[in-house]
């Protein structure tokens, strides 16, 4: 390329999803923020986001359903966390041995989470749920560690992937000890458990997403928090059944509660559903967007990655330089000081119900009711797109997002924030009232008709 002479701009009329292809593969850090999950009029890049809202490269404001990938619980920028993590910065960021906040932070999850003796810090999900597996291991001395095939996501690492389509670049031998299982399906589990007799270390799993784990729960109430633990029907609840077959074999009983955790209850989705394991790992809401993650668990496993019993045989565990990073933990002790005080769970409950039963009737009002359904509950719920056969369609899919975008609203998933109240509820429903009315059109049309650009696609999926 010929140099510009001195003091002259090139301007790059590149786009901003060509640039960012031409430097990160997938076009951003995690493929949930690739282009393929989005419409055609989606912001390509995002420059900033406050509360419930993000602007992008133009300076289009949009509400924001996505909230970071669920990790922003309390809104985005909230000046509360930024100032806990600026003086976690201003102490050091890094320090050479551990540092007071980090124990800080090991004493107050453990303090908060039932059945948590133990503490280990990382950066990112993959890297403590990977850690979880080799933990049970260890432990148990098996090799087979049992997932549901209707979780889509535990880790990067090989040994779950591989067990996905998405095989490429993976030898078998890395997953071969990954075994699939049906949730809310125990018999499912227990065929595994008489296949591989004493071999499987754990089972992992979601406790729960848009489907819960006790049936009587969801028929009874799907805007409040369960009550399982008072739950006269609790020998339904599949947790508690995962957890006794678990107990009865040996092995370790993990729940991943990456995006249940500081989201369902401050204490985990394990609280209410009355269930204590093993191990748990955590992460997303934790820090309100910083990057903390976590693997808590019973002190007897836990201290298998310990240095301070003599003559133990050493398992490495999780070993990261960032996992003490003080900005992020500092963040994470401010996050949990304003659940405390203003019963933020609590809100995400109540709004979330408002929302749900909100969308379901204005899909009543638009005819669509049988075609756009409200899975889950008020905490977790999915917009489910169904076409005149019955079937999920992502064209419909596609449609619904770009015609929420459209009216300023983006929602390529439900995840709410503390940062959302009435005026986003509003401005919501109205968006939703006129996305329905296309959405009722294009049912009767045809849906290509509406739409503006590709059809967005599954991130799991073999090919491109």
């Amino acid at each position: 390329m010929t140099a510009e002479p001195e003091g002259s701009t090139q301007v790059d009329t590149r786009s901003y999803s060509e640039r960012l292809h031409k430097v990160i593969p997938g076009g951003a850090h995690t493929y949930s923020r690739g282009d393929d999950q989005y419409p055609s009029n989606a912001p390509e890049i995002l420059v900033s986001g406050k509360g419930a809202y993000v602007t992008d490269s133009v300076g289009r404001t949009l509400l924001d359903y996505g909230m970071g990938l669920r990790a922003v619980t309390l809104g985005y920028a909230d000046e509360r966390v930024n100032r806990a993590a600026q003086r976690g910065m201003e102490l050091g960021v890094n320090l050479t041995r551990a540092s007071v906040i980090e124990l800080e932070a090991a004493e107050r999850l453990v303090g908060l989470i039932d059945g948590a003796d133990m503490v280990k810090f990382a950066k990112n999900g993959s890297n403590v749920t990977t850690a979880a597996a080799k933990l049970a291991r260890a432990f148990t001395g098996r090799t087979f560690i049992c997932v549901p095939r209707q979780h889509p996501f535990f880790s990067f690492d090989d040994w779950f992937i591989g067990a996905t389509v998405l095989k490429r670049g993976i030898p078998e031998t890395h997953h071969a000890a990954t075994l699939l299982f049906d949730y809310g399906d125990i018999e499912s589990l227990r065929v595994l458990f008489d296949a591989y007799p004493g071999q499987i270390a754990g089972v992992m799993l979601e406790p729960a997403t848009t489907v819960g784990p006790c049936g009587h729960c969801a028929r009874v109430n799907r805007l409040m928090p369960p009550t399982c633990s008072e739950c006269p029907n609790r020998s339904d609840n599949f947790l508690v059944q995962v957890q006794e077959l678990c107990v009865k074999d040996g092995a370790l009983f993990i729940l991943d509660e990456m995006i249940t955790g500081f989201r369902w209850h401050l204490k985990g989705a394990q609280h209410l559903y009355g269930v204590r394991p093993d191990l748990t790992t955590f992460g997303k809401g934790m820090a309100n967007g910083f990057a903390v993650a976590a693997l808590t668990g019973r002190r007897e496993i836990m201290e298998v990655g310990g240095i301070n019993r003599a003559g133990q045989e050493r398992t490495f565990l999780i070993s990261t330089t960032h996992g003490g990073e003080m900005a992020s933990l500092a963040a994470f002790l401010e996050t949990v000081n304003i659940y405390e005080q203003f019963g933020v769970t609590d809100h995400l409950w109540r709004y979330g119900a408002r929302l749900l039963t909100g969308l379901e009737e204005l899909a009543r009002e638009a005819g669509v009711e049988q075609a756009f359904q409200i899975q889950g509950n008020g905490i977790s719920m999915n917009y489910v797109t169904l076409g005149a056969d019955g079937a999920p369609s992502l064209p419909l899919r596609t449609l619904f997002s770009q015609e929420m975008i459209r009216h300023g609203v983006l929602m390529p998933w439900i995840a709410p924030s503390f940062a959302h109240g009435e005026g986003e509820l509003d401005r919501t429903f109205e968006a939703a009232r006129r996305a329905l009315a296309v959405y009722a059109l294009a049912l009767e049309q045809g849906v290509d008709k509406f739409l503006q650009g590709p059809v967005i696609k599954p991130v799991f999926r073999q090919f491109n």
